[in-house]
């Protein structure tokens, strides 16, 4: 289903204002006499201890980190989210796209898992193997972090919106003889949410994030490959998507060519054209910034991915 927000949204300035001031509470919650539950301390942990895989069966010294978000045990409802950042696979900007999602997730009973992937720098499969791990990892310790294994979904923007529309169509479901514990477990994330991603390394490609994480010169085959519009199978996590209408950074098309990809194998999808906002979709604030938040959580409930009152 496609929504338009001028269908979806004719919203009162007084409703603009509430929702903005609950964006502005959010970032700030702590405990107070109006707010008695604080959220957790976030938990910030490596995911390679020191050895992390770059591909081919090639390892290099360093590590990938995840800063753990966790909502009041009173108020978490079991479902998780991995958070990638964008920053055109050249950096990330993990306030506004990183911690400030996981804020945001918490106060509706969600965990929010902020991952920090390495910069590919032409080495293609490097973010890919960090996001799996990250989906594992959370999928590992589901028991202990309060987390439905079955409700562990992964949210991407711009640049991050590859990788999480990446780890969304490149998974497997564990190796059950590995040595490492952690890789027995499936990388499939149980949704995927993307907001202005970049999807294909075809024609309409955001240049900076192609050349960075496939090189100047990349072969036929990888740009097909991380053109993740053509890797949907009916295998594909179910998937909701935002874009504003003017983003000439990364134009809509990307989200459009993917969501009719789902749709044709019949993997549940929604997409929620904006009408303005452009990238980035007015600097993380305002009724565009709003307008996905919301949807999505409905359509997190209507998977029964949350219970419906989170999503109010």
């Amino acid at each position: 289903m496609s929504l338009s927000l001028h269908r979806l949204f004719p919203l009162t300035a007084a409703l603009v204002f509430a929702l903005f001031g609950s964006v502005i509470s959010v970032a700030g919650a702590e405990s107070s006499p109006s707010n008695p539950v604080a959220t957790q301390e976030p938990e910030k942990l490596a995911l390679w201890s020191g050895r992390a895989p770059v591909g081919d069966g090639q390892f290099e010294s360093g590590d990938t980190f995840i800063t753990v978000h966790r909502p009041p045990a009173g108020k978490a409802n079991g479902a998780a989210v991995v958070i990638c950042p964008g920053g055109g696979y050249r950096g990330l900007v993990t306030g506004a796209e990183g911690h400030g999602i996981a804020t945001w997730l918490n106060e509706h009973g969600i965990a929010g898992i902020v991952l920090e992937y390495r910069m590919p720098q032409g080495r293609s499969f490097v973010p890919l193997l960090d996001a799996q791990r990250a989906l594992r990892t959370v999928r590992f310790n589901a028991a202990q972090w309060g987390i439905d294994p079955n409700r562990i979904g992964i949210i991407g923007f711009s640049a991050g919106g590859h990788l999480a529309s990446t780890a969304g169509t490149h998974f497997d479901s564990g190796d059950p003889h590995a040595a490492d514990h952690v890789q027995r477990v499936s990388c499939r994330p149980d949704f995927v949410i993307l907001v202005y991603p970049v999807v294909t390394m075809g024609p309409l490609t955001h240049g900076g994030s192609k050349q960075n994480l496939l090189g100047p010169d990349p072969k036929p085959e990888m740009v097909k490959l991380f053109s993740n519009e053509l890797q949907v199978t009916d295998q594909t996590p179910p998937m909701f998507l935002a874009h504003a209408k003017d983003d000439t950074v990364v134009p809509p098309d990307h989200s459009r060519m993917l969501h009719e990809a789902l749709k044709a194998h019949q993997v549940a999808t929604e997409y929620l054209e904006l009408p303005s906002g452009g990238h980035g979709l007015n600097r993380y604030q305002g009724p565009m910034w709003d307008a996905w938040q919301a949807r999505s959580l409905k359509w997190l409930a209507e998977q029964k991915m949350i219970p419906q009152d989170d999503a109010l």
